[in-house]
């Protein structure tokens, strides 16, 4: 059996990952640290639920930090895994302005661990997480991984180029096979609070007033979580080919087809049986005002077409939501 661990497994994106994973006969590592970000009552209930699976017995949940090099090196050694999906991370554009000390810890010296572990402990292939903030505020859309990229907005942009960097330079140093991800705008059950999406959901349920930034003028390229899964799965399995001295790419995973933030807000007013207060407001800093995925490579290496439309996302989103919180 495949042994594959997840970090950042009690994440979103970590979470419904392993779910498909197990479902597909592998075995799953999750590591988190259940960093308090966000409730950190969602990520014990996530972890909870694939404990408490059918496929239990092939799921093991450490609770650790991936920037405690030492633990992690005893993980790596005591699980031997074949495949890594690098998933945990500080996350969030605008908290990266007033928290630059979590970004450093988690996106630099805790990926700095996982790339070394793997060298020492190697692997088939490591998968890890990049973002759509690495484009900045491009005024050319759609974004192209043939794109420069080195004018990021946040420390957050920041930290997920360099990680890509330093990908590339252990791949073609120490022979690790590693494909990064940019993700755009990931959305689904389970999700994150911090985000646009749930947030605005929790304030409309209880009558708050919603904050719309730039007066409603965004676009994001919204992309339904088991489109994203089913591209991890697909890309786990098949390790890149060398080029240019590296067994090394970074592929963008979105949906290529942006949506206005007037179209996500009306669709959870629709859902969720109630008019949202509005506050409109300007741009604020770290903020890009579009983001767009050019997804030609992944369609061409893997076929990738997602195929979830943004209202059947949102309403799945807000099922899950109105049952999770008893609504």
């Amino acid at each position: 059996m495949t042994k594959v661990l997840v970090t950042g497994g009690a994440g979103f994106i970590g979470y419904h990952l392993s779910k498909r994973l197990l479902e597909q006969k592998f075995e799953v590592v999750g590591i988190d640290n259940l960093t308090p970000y966000y409730d950190p009552q969602l990520k014990k209930d996530r972890v909870k639920q694939l404990k408490d699976s059918h496929f239990q017995t092939s799921y093991t949940f450490i609770n650790e930090d991936i920037a405690n090099k030492e633990q992690i090196f005893k993980i790596f050694s005591e699980e031997q895994p074949d495949l890594v999906v690098n998933l945990a991370a500080q996350a969030g554009v605008r908290y990266s302005i007033d928290h630059p000390d979590d970004y450093i810890h988690s996106n630099l010296i805790g990926f700095y661990n996982i790339l070394e572990a793997c060298r020492n402990f190697p692997v088939k292939h490591l998968v890890f997480a990049s973002s759509s903030s690495v484009y900045g505020n491009r005024k050319n859309a759609p974004f192209s991984t043939q794109d420069n990229v080195d004018h990021p907005i946040s420390l957050y942009a920041a930290t997920k180029k360099s990680n890509e960097l330093m990908a590339y330079t252990y791949s073609h140093l120490y022979d690790i096979p590693a494909t990064g991800l940019r993700f755009f705008t990931v959305y689904g059950p389970f999700g994150r609070p911090d985000m646009a999406y749930f947030k605005f959901a929790n304030r409309i349920i209880k009558g708050e007033t919603i904050d719309i930034y730039n007066g409603g003028d965004m676009l994001r390229d919204f992309t339904y979580v088991d489109d994203i899964v089913t591209g991890i799965v697909e890309i786990m399995n098949k390790v890149p080919e060398r080029k240019n001295d590296a067994q090394y790419n970074v592929y963008n995973i979105g949906n290529s087809s942006p949506e206005k933030l007037g179209t996500m807000i009306e669709l959870l007013e629709q859902f969720l049986g109630k008019k949202a207060q509005k506050n409109y407001m300007g741009m604020q800093p770290g903020d890009v005002y579009q983001t767009y995925a050019d997804i030609t490579e992944l369609k061409r290496d893997f076929n990738f077409a997602p195929s979830t439309s943004l209202k059947t996302g949102l309403k799945k989103f807000v099922e899950w939501y109105k049952n999770y919180y008893n609504i």
